[in-house]
């Protein structure tokens, strides 16, 4: 698939078939978003692919902030992927030292770089994905036993998605772009 299509064709899905994610298929999906680009390099981000139905569904009932919406799509994902950043390297020095007064804000900008490259690479492989980000972050860390230094940026619920759906309405490019 040529970036462009695959571009043009992801989508968020929210409702999958009961065919499960096979972990290689996982495996190869990280090894092209390993390529994402990453402020100096650091390498920040991390996924822990929940594919225990026991664990996934004790995370949709108790880690999405009362958000039914969120429940019920991950309660019918394949697989569950926590996008997790190590802290205190982005928009850092070597010694630990901010590189600007707004630095810190560079490890979820590499993690969100991260989540979109891992849902390109998914549809690759006819992998459905939807980021979600209302979440409570520090009970996902927990239950996942993630290490104290990683915090949890979103989840991507995963699976072979029932059908895949033509884009919603966007905005123009004339609407988003501006030169000065």
């Amino acid at each position: 698939m040529e970036a462009k299509e695959c571009i043009l064709q992801r989508r968020s899905c929210r409702r999958f078939t009961d065919r499960p994610v096979d972990r290689d298929v996982v495996r190869e999906i990280v090894e092209l978003a390993r390529f994402a680009p990453s402020w100096k390099n650091k390498q920040i981000v991390r996924y822990t692919v929940v594919d225990d139905k026991a664990v996934k569904d004790d995370i949709a009932r108790n880690c999405v902030r009362d958000f039914p919406f969120n429940t019920k799509t991950i309660s019918r994902c394949a697989a569950l992927a926590a996008v997790s950043y190590v802290t205190g390297r982005s928009g850092r020095d070597d010694q630990g030292a901010l590189q600007s007064p707004d630095a810190e804000k560079w490890e979820m900008f590499d993690a969100g770089i991260a989540a979109q490259t891992f849902c390109l690479a998914a549809r690759e492989y006819e992998v459905g994905t939807c980021i979600i980000g209302v979440i409570d972050e520090e009970g996902i860390a927990r239950r996942l036993g993630l290490p104290e230094e990683e915090k949890v940026a979103c989840l991507i619920a995963m699976g072979y998605p029932e059908e895949w759906k033509s884009a919603p309405p966007r905005l123009t490019a004339e609407e988003l772009l501006r030169f000065c």
